[in-house]
């Protein structure tokens, strides 16, 4: 036995506990999830279940709840990454400065993401409380009107964006400060001898060389948010006032282990696997990300 087939042997064995476990923890539920969308499994069904082809499949999509949650999704996930990025790119820009007390504010600044996400939910429901909550305290101390956060759809919705973009600014601006610190000071130098203002430096510097390292984090934040259960479920409370505060992923966790609909369920979450597979796919290849800049 030659020496390089020993190593690769070695190699193998060392990673084999690694795919073993991954293959018990990712791929037998992924694999045994496909198969139970197709069939009727539910709790009438739990153990006799049996395969019943794209039934499910096609009871997703002519359900109007399904393109209800869908849409709402859609105007979730866009607008978080909207402050996302947003507010993550503004700090990135403002820190990567010469400021005194940068360490200081940087620490700050990443501890809402570094607190445990349900924690923070569930403090933030506590803040929208109509009656005791800060926010409407502040509200009517500042301006003199308070909003029913968690008791109508769309204020249970905006509690739950406002809630989720307090979690999600500090990613992005921890990548965007990571793509800042990367490009080279002397291409500004440079510019500002050619009489570039700082517009212009952001237009042809910053933003094309921030883009292989923004483009997979907007791409990592779409998927998350997207999935985002915790935050909907613990904020709305699993969705309340009356089912109305659902995302797509709360939706199938009620269909499945509130209704017990397993095989519904199941083909709702490959739906929304296949939704997001090709997002990712068609948004990383159409921005080209992994092409090199320089």
């Amino acid at each position: 036995m030659d020496l390089y087939t020993k190593n690769n042997r070695l190699v193998y064995l060392y990673v084999m506990p690694a795919v073993v476990v991954m293959a018990l923890v990712v791929l037998y539920p992924f694999i045994y999830n496909v198969v139970i969308s197709f069939s009727n499994m539910n709790l009438t069904h739990f153990r006799n279940w049996s395969l019943i082809g794209i039934k499910n499949y096609v009871s997703v999509v002519a359900d109007s709840t399904f393109w209800y949650f869908f849409f709402k999704t859609i105007l979730w996930t866009a607008l978080n990454l909207i402050f996302h990025v947003g507010i993550g790119l503004l700090l990135a820009l403002i820190i990567n400065e010469d400021i005194k007390g940068k360490t200081i504010f940087r620490t700050l600044l990443i501890l809402p993401w570094a607190v445990p996400q349900y924690i923070t939910a569930l403090t933030w429901r506590g803040m929208f409380n109509s009656e005791f909550g800060a926010v409407n305290l502040l509200l009517g101390h500042l301006f003199g009107f308070e909003i029913p956060w968690l008791s109508t759809e769309w204020g249970a919705f905006a509690a739950c964006l406002i809630t989720n973009i307090w979690l999600g600014f500090p990613f992005m601006m921890i990548i965007a400060l990571g793509g800042l610190q990367s490009i080279p000071k002397s291409l500004y130098e440079a510019a500002e001898i050619d009489g570039a203002t700082r517009w212009m430096q952001f237009k042809n510097i910053t933003l094309p060389l921030l883009k292989p390292v923004m483009v997979p984090a907007i791409t990592l934040g779409v998927i998350w948010t997207f999935n985002n259960f915790n935050v909907v479920w613990l904020v709305s409370n699993g969705g309340e006032p009356a089912d109305t505060t659902h995302i797509l992923v709360s939706w199938v966790y009620k269909a499945g282990f509130t209704y017990f609909r397993m095989g519904y369920a199941a083909a709702f979450s490959m739906i929304i696997f296949g939704l997001l597979l090709i997002f990712s796919w068609k948004f990383i290849n159409r921005t080209k990300a992994t092409e090199n800049v320089y």
